[in-house]
């Protein structure tokens, strides 16, 4: 089945791409990194795989390929590269969903170990050569909120429940969580501010859309208990970072544990760098030695789906933005 085309989005030197020999029996495979590098395959493409595209070249391919019956993003957040053609369009579009949840559902724990056993003070006192015990804090018993209750939030849910914690959710949709035992109770979106109360630790783990951005504001952190912790593994701007700010310097949060921010690279002058009661990840918790491959096999997956004519999986609901 030669005559299916689909279009690569890539730097065509990117180590990666000869996974996608497994396919050249079944497909002719185009790849480049400017729009019109596909200017001969375009018309007839049938699937486009958004490697490694900038929004301009995505959407610049897309134009070009009127007869698209399926489009895969290679990352799991896509609040960079939806435009407004894309969402209206029929074609289904497809994401990496799954591909990073359990590596950042590891980054959760860590924070929450972190802050429970005061491992910035351990290293102090290392570094001094100072024999200094303290009470620490178990995790077992203590609650997690997560905001935002997709793969991410369910992976952390599955290792927050290993330590025995108890678990609060918030989501978009909260009876698709009814029957889920790791959860207790799940929360509409209107509920946070019922759910932030009760929770020692606050995961954000929620897509960014304009529902979502700034979700975690001044009003939300003064809801949470004094002491509470904030852990952000969803995306930067769901929460107001400048009122994040504020109450860790007013004291009222215990601490935060942040993989994403609303710029990126943190710029160095930011007060988060210089706060103890921070711990910073440079959007890398999910950078694993096997993530680029994983996220490729995830696309072949599909692909054979695609070639058999059977269900995609991790279908986007475009107009939701995940």
């Amino acid at each position: 089945m030669r005559d299916l085309t689909v279009l690569v989005i890539s730097d065509p030197a990117d180590p990666y791409l000869p996974m996608l020999d497994t396919i050249r029996d079944r497909a002719h495979v185009a790849i480049g990194n400017q729009p019109e590098r596909f200017a001969a395959h375009a018309a007839s493409a049938r699937v486009l795989l958004n490697w490694a595209g900038k929004r301009a070249v995505f959407e610049q391919t897309f134009h070009m390929a009127p007869h698209l019956e399926w489009i895969h993003s290679r990352y799991a957040g896509l609040d960079s590269v939806l435009f407004p053609e894309l969402v209206r369009s029929p074609v289904p579009l497809t994401n990496a969903r799954g591909v990073f949840s359990q590596s950042l559902g590891e980054f959760v724990i860590l924070g929450m170990l972190f802050f429970a056993k005061d491992v910035r003070r351990l290293l102090r006192s290392q570094a001094a050569a100072k024999w200094d015990p303290f009470t620490v804090t178990e995790l077992r018993g203590q609650t997690v909120g997560i905001v935002g209750y997709g793969d991410i939030g369910r992976a952390a849910a599955q290792r927050a429940r290993a330590m025995h914690m108890r678990i609060l959710a918030v989501r978009r949709q909260p009876q698709k969580s009814q029957n889920d035992p790791l959860v207790e109770q799940t929360f509409g979106l209107d509920g946070l501010g019922e759910m932030l109360p009760q929770c020692d630790y606050v995961v954000c783990a929620a897509p960014l859309t304009p529902a979502t951005k700034h979700l975690m504001s001044r009003a939300q952190f003064r809801q949470m208990k004094p002491g509470a912790v904030v852990l952000n593994v969803g995306r930067g701007p769901v929460i107001d970072e400048a009122a994040l700010i504020e109450a860790l310097q007013e004291g009222h949060l215990g601490g935060a544990a942040l993989d994403v921010f609303e710029v990126e690279p943190l710029p160095p002058d930011s007060p988060l760098f210089g706060m103890r009661n921070v711990l910073i990840s440079p959007h890398s918790a999910d950078n694993t030695k096997t993530w680029l491959s994983e996220a490729m096999q995830c696309f072949l997956d599909n692909f054979d789906r695609f070639h058999r004519g059977q269900p995609l999986a991790n279908l986007v609901d475009k107009h939701a933005g995940y």
